[in-house]
């Protein structure tokens, strides 16, 4: 997990209110108006929190008619706790040129691969740099969302033409899974990381 994830992380958490909604969540499913109701806030309130610990993948929601119901969703919990406990306690100062390094790679490859309106020029024939591109993409899907094949073709052809291939390379480097033409993001610890790469 990048440093600006585990930032965001930890942002996500930082409001008790929030940290409020995942105590009450850890028991199981509720719907807004309940938590609305236990916490003593507005609706729009509740929904303006259950927003941000959705944007960190902290939290599920689903839709039945009118009504939203919220689910914790544990790994991405789990992984960014432990996320942070591996970098202050197994990075040291001495990795910290490391990840400027990785840093301007990352840079480089957004600067020199992905035109200003976003298209990726070409699919970079170089591994590590394939995959800055792939993560850069699929991180602007839902997490918990599931998606069709139309949707994620759709996602794609902004950003490049050959949807298929795209598409086909979400799943080998374990981006996302897919279970009768129905598409959903994998937890981030599943992701092939191109910081691992050598």
């Amino acid at each position: 997990m990048q440093l600006e994830k585990i930032v965001n992380y930890h942002k996500a958490l930082s409001d008790p209110t929030r940290l409020r909604m995942l105590l009450l969540l850890s028991k199981g499913e509720v719907h807004g108006q309940a938590l609305a109701e236990k916490l003593n806030l507005s609706q729009p309130t509740v929904t303006h929190h259950a927003a941000k610990l959705r944007e960190a993948a902290m939290i599920k929601e689903r839709r039945d008619k009118n009504t939203v119901y919220f689910s914790l969703n544990p790994e991405f919990i789990k992984a960014g706790s432990e996320a942070s406990l591996r970098f202050i306690f197994a990075k040291g100062a001495e990795d910290m040129d490391e990840l400027s390094t990785e840093k301007s790679l990352k840079d480089s490859v957004l600067r020199n691969f992905f035109a200003k309106d976003g298209r990726l020029r070409q699919i970079p024939a170089q591994y590590k740099k394939k995959l800055i591109a792939l993560q850069y993409m699929v991180e602007k899907l839902e997490p918990g969302v599931v998606y069709t094949e139309k949707e994620i073709n759709e996602f794609i052809k902004p950003f490049h033409e050959d949807y298929a291939t795209i598409r086909r390379e979400f799943i080998m480097h374990q981006f996302m899974y897919r279970e009768n033409d129905k598409y959903e993001l994998n937890p981030p610890e599943m992701w092939t990381h191109w910081e691992n790469v050598k």
